[in-house]
């Protein structure tokens, strides 16, 4: 069954653009009377202005969401890597996984040391539920850019779909310790991220906290230990014992935390 929730790390510079519902035109004014004005948010975006590149425009139309649009402005953009890995991107939003694995897999035959194809590669296997994969795939990625935080968080999370909650929890370790706000930002150019709506929850959330504990940002790792006890982490004895929360266990937040009562499943 394809994933539907992943987070898609497109394009920075329009990460604040959205699509916008069409709207019918307002009735004509009778004789005499103005119309009514249009509000903002219900005017029809402007299409990106034609001199633009192919390419800018087509990226515009990515940030709006409307992938075919952007698909056809990429095909009469020069061939490269990047372009093929955008078109990949476009194909994947739309789940159409094969296809993108296609594009992918070209974007690489032009640049193999294209680590955002790379990287898109995992996040395919990822989707496909083939972890040991999307395992194998993330390394080739690092090997190219070991220092990105968005695919060392990738790692983490395929690792914890495979239950290797140590390797994933060293992998979130690596990522926060290169961004801190890689597990909080949505937008990183041309890199997908998987989707953080895992099948364990409770546990995805306390590794979490622990790697915000561990990195000292007690304020995250306190949003999510209660995210994790809301949703049913049943073992607290490890929040009295495990060694990245001894200095959280000192404030009164924590203390207030352990009376919460476990969501009932």
């Amino acid at each position: 069954m394809l994933c539907r929730g992943l987070l898609i790390l497109l394009f920075a510079a329009f990460a604040a653009a959205q699509p916008v519902d069409i709207v019918p035109p307002a009735p004509a004014a009778t004789p005499g009377q103005q119309a009514a004005p249009q509000p903002a948010s219900e005017a029809l975006p402007a299409p990106p202005p034609a001199e633009m590149t192919p390419e800018r425009r087509a990226d515009i139309y990515m940030a709006r969401k409307m992938y075919r649009e952007a698909i056809e402005l990429y095909q009469q953009a020069p061939s490269s890597a990047v372009i093929w890995n955008k078109m990949g991107i476009a194909y994947h939003q739309m789940t159409q996984l094969d296809t993108a694995k296609k594009h992918y897999e070209r974007a690489l035959k032009l640049n193999p040391k294209y680590a955002e194809a790379l990287n898109n590669l995992g996040t395919v296997h990822y989707a496909k539920r083939s972890y040991r994969r999307a395992v194998n795939q993330y390394k080739k990625a690092l090997k190219v850019a070991p220092k990105s935080a968005s695919i060392y968080s990738n790692l983490g999370t395929a690792y914890f779909a495979r239950k290797k909650y140590k390797d994933a929890f060293q992998a979130y370790q690596m990522a926060l310790s290169l961004d801190p706000e890689v597990f909080e930002h949505r937008s990183t150019y041309g890199v997908m991220l998987q989707e953080r709506t895992v099948e364990e929850r409770a546990k995805f959330h306390y590794y979490l906290a622990k790697t915000y504990a561990q990195a000292g940002v007690f304020d995250r790792a306190l949003t999510y230990l209660r995210k994790a006890l809301e949703e049913g982490f049943k073992d607290r004895q490890k929040l009295l014992e495990e060694p990245e929360f001894e200095k959280l266990r000192e404030t009164a937040e924590f203390q207030l935390l352990l009376k919460l009562e476990p969501k009932v499943l």
